[in-house]
């Protein structure tokens, strides 16, 4: 499978602090964000889409401490960035438009937590009509069996799925 980064966009779920240093499996969260910096690395360098994305709590007058990105994922020019309100990153976001505006029309997905914003962020963008990728060892669920479940038996229904060595390796 070959990766066109000039009409790819790499989505990024939750990579804030409060969320990467929770207890996760099989991935740490440091793993996560290392393997998904070097996937967004890469996207700029071949003139992909970078949309990394961070969730805020709804009719709350502050966010908890450690909502923002995390410094390896922090929005750089040319970014999608995107802050979201609901578990998956379309919803009410523009996202589906500002993907289509840069002609993108394929999505790789990485990010915390596999079965909860990857997974629903996958479901949208297969309805919207994109291409679904799966960065498998950039994401990870809150248990290693949740994330091998989704993995094995639900993702794979709405695209393929990939490590990041072989993501990098197929990206044009």
């Amino acid at each position: 499978m070959t990766i066109v980064a000039a009409r790819t966009a790499l989505i990024v779920i939750d990579l804030m602090p409060r969320i990467v240093s929770q207890d996760l499996g099989p991935h740490r969260g440091a793993d996560v964000v290392a393997r998904s910096a070097s996937l967004a690395s890469a996207f700029r360098a071949a003139g992909g889409v970078v949309v990394p994305v961070r969730v805020e709590r709804p009719n709350v007058a502050e966010q908890p401490p450690g909502s923002d990105f995390v410094p390896e994922m922090a929005p750089r020019p040319g970014d999608v960035e995107i802050v979201k309100r609901t578990i998956g990153a379309f919803y009410g976001t523009g996202l589906a438009e500002a993907l289509r505006d840069r002609g993108v029309d394929t999505v790789v997905l990485a990010g915390i937590a596999t079965t909860m914003g990857v997974e629903s962020t996958a479901r949208a963008a297969a309805d919207l009509g994109f291409e679904v990728v799966f960065a498998s060892d950039a994401m990870s669920g809150m248990t290693a069996a949740e994330h091998e479940h989704a993995l094995s038996v639900v993702l794979p229904r709405f695209g393929a799925v990939l490590t990041t060595a072989e993501l990098l390796a197929e990206l044009r």
